[in-house]
C-alpha cells in the first residue's frame, strides 16, 4: 500500500502532473492532425491530376454568349516510336448531359487520326464557295482527285460535335472574331467563312466589307453575317511584329524585323470578342533565317542572330502585349499551332514537290521531328497571365501530305504560273476545314460550361 501512494504522489506531483498532461497534449494533437489531413483528401496526399477544370475559372455573366476560356492544360505527351514527336496537350470537356454528339469526357482533341467518312460531305462543296482564294481553290484549279475530301479526324479517346454552322453563328451572334497571322491563318479564315456561310438559307446576308475578292495582297478583309451580326475577319501579319526599314552607314535603306514591337495593325482587333493568332511559315524564309542584320531590338541591329532566338523574342513581345491590353473578361484568345509541309527534293523556289499525293501518312515513324517553333511557343504561353488556348494542330497536320494544292494552285490553263509548288497551304475545302471543326467544339464547351454553371 505505501508502495502504491508513493506511485500516485510521483506522478500527481504539481511539477510532474504539469509535464504528463502536457505530453499527453501535444501526442493528442500529433495524431489529430494527421487523422484530418487523411480525411480531408479522402486519402493520402498525391500530386493533383493537371485538367482544364482543375485551373482557376472566372466569374461568368448570363449576359454572355460566349465565355472566355480557362487556361489551357499543358500535358506532357508521349514520346512517339524512333523519333522527338514530343507535344504539349490540351485537355476540354463537354457536360454529359449534353446530346450523344457532344458527349465526350475530358481529352486532348489533338491526340488523334485522319479516318474516312464514306457517309459524310464536305461543310461545303468543292468549288461552291465564292470567297476561296484562287490559290488554295484545287477543285476549279483542275485537281481530279477527291479522296483527301473523304478524310476526318477523330481524336483517339473522345467524340467532337460534328460542324453546325448555324450553331457557330448564334454562339458568335453579336461578336467579332479576327484571324491574325500569315497566310495559313487566311486559309482557315477563309474555310471557316465558306462553312457557316453554306449553313445558311440566303446566302445573299453574308457580304464582305471592302467588297474587294483578292486576299493575297491586302491586310484587312472582314466578312459581315448580317442575320447575327457578327464579322468573322483577316488581319494580315506574318511575324505578329513589326517589319522595319534602317538607313545603314551608306546611306542605304535596309529591311529588318523589329522583335520588341508589335505590328501596327493590333489597333484593328485588339477589342474582338475572340482573336486566333498564328506566326511560323515566315520565319523559315531565306532573309530571316539566316539572320544577318536583319532583327533588330530598338536602335540595335543584330549583327547575327539564330532564328531561334528571334523567334522567341518576338513571341516574348507578343505575349507582353496580350497580357497588357486584352480585357480577358471579354475577349478569348487562342494561338493555332505550326502547319506542316511537305516539300521534297527541295523548298518551294528549288523544285520542292508534293504533286501526287493521294493518301496521307498513316505510320508515326514516318511524321517530322517536332518544330523547335512549338517548342518556344509553348515555353512562352506557360508564362503568360492572359488565359490563351493552344490549337495545337501540328501532328494532325503532318499526316496530310495529300491536302496540298502542289501544282493546282492556279487555273491548269495557266501553266507558267504552275512552275512552283505549293505545299505549305492547304486546297480548300479541305485540312482547314477540321482545324474550325476542333476551334467549334471548343467554342461549344465554352458554352456549355457556362450553362452549367448556371444550373449548379
Amino acid at each position: 500500500m505505501d508502495s502504491f501512494k508513493n506511485l500516485c504522489n510521483y506522478f500527481f506531483s504539481k511539477s510532474r502532473t504539469h509535464y504528463f498532461f502536457t505530453t499527453i497534449f501535444t501526442l493528442t494533437l500529433i495524431v489529430f492532425f494527421f487523422l484530418f489531413s487523411a480525411c480531408s483528401d479522402g486519402g493520402p496526399a498525391s500530386p493533383p491530376a493537371i485538367s482544364s477544370t482543375s485551373l482557376p475559372s472566372r466569374r461568368r455573366s448570363p449576359s454572355d454568349e460566349l465565355t472566355p476560356l480557362p487556361p489551357p492544360a499543358f500535358l506532357s505527351g508521349a514520346r512517339l516510336a524512333s523519333q522527338s514527336y514530343t507535344a504539349c496537350s490540351t485537355t476540354i470537356t463537354i457536360p454529359a448531359e449534353k446530346t450523344a454528339e457532344e458527349k465526350f469526357d475530358s481529352c486532348d482533341i489533338f491526340d488523334g487520326s485522319w479516318v474516312i467518312d464514306e457517309g459524310s460531305k464536305p461543310v461545303y462543296e468543292p468549288g461552291s464557295c465564292p470567297f476561296v482564294d484562287d490559290s488554295f481553290d484545287c477543285f476549279k484549279n483542275g485537281r481530279p482527285d477527291s479522296d483527301y475530301l473523304k478524310l476526318k479526324w477523330k481524336p483517339h479517346a473522345c467524340k467532337i460535335p460534328r460542324f453546325d454552322g448555324v450553331k457557330m453563328l448564334k454562339l458568335l451572334k453579336g461578336k467579332r472574331m479576327v484571324f491574325v497571322g500569315d497566310s495559313l491563318n487566311r486559309n482557315m479564315w477563309e474555310s471557316l467563312v465558306c462553312a457557316m456561310r453554306e449553313s445558311l438559307s440566303d446566302k445573299t446576308k453574308v457580304f464582305e466589307v471592302s467588297g474587294l475578292r483578292q486576299f493575297r495582297s491586302q491586310g484587312f478583309y472582314s466578312f459581315i453575317f448580317k442575320d447575327f451580326n457578327c464579322s468573322i475577319d483577316f488581319v494580315k501579319s506574318p511575324f505578329l511584329v513589326q517589319e522595319w526599314k534602317f538607313l545603314d552607314k551608306a546611306g542605304t535603306r535596309r529591311e529588318t524585323l523589329r522583335l520588341d514591337m508589335m505590328e501596327g495593325s493590333y489597333n484593328k482587333y485588339y477589342d474582338a470578342d475572340v482573336i486566333v493568332f498564328n506566326t511560323g511559315h515566315w520565319w523559315t524564309h531565306q532573309k530571316t533565317f539566316q539572320g544577318k542584320y536583319y532583327f533588330q531590338e530598338g536602335n540595335h541591329v543584330y549583327n547575327k542572330l539564330a532564328v531561334a532566338d528571334a523567334y522567341k523574342k518576338a513571341l516574348k513581345t507578343w505575349a507582353q502585349w496580350v497580357d497588357e491590353n486584352i480585357d480577358s473578361s471579354k475577349t478569348s484568345v487562342f494561338f493555332r499551332g505550326y502547319s506542316a509541309s511537305h516539300f521534297k527534293g527541295g523548298q518551294w523556289n528549288s523544285g520542292g514537290s508534293c504533286d501526287g499525293e493521294t493518301k496521307p501518312i498513316t505510320n508515326e515513324t514516318q511524321l517530322s521531328p517536332y518544330p523547335w517553333m512549338m517548342r518556344a511557343l509553348e515555353s512562352v504561353l506557360m508564362k503568360m497571365k492572359t488565359p490563351v488556348f493552344y490549337l495545337n494542330i501540328t501532328k494532325m497536320t503532318d499526316y496530310r501530305k495529300d491536302g496540298h494544292p502542289s501544282i493546282f494552285r492556279r487555273s491548269s490553263s495557266n501553266i507558267k504560273n504552275r512552275v512552283f509548288q505549293d505545299c505549305s497551304h492547304w486546297c480548300l475545302p479541305g485540312v482547314p476545314d477540321s482545324w474550325n471543326e476542333l476551334l467549334y467544339a471548343i467554342l461549344v464547351q465554352s458554352q456549355n460550361q457556362k450553362l452549367s454553371s448556371f444550373v449548379h
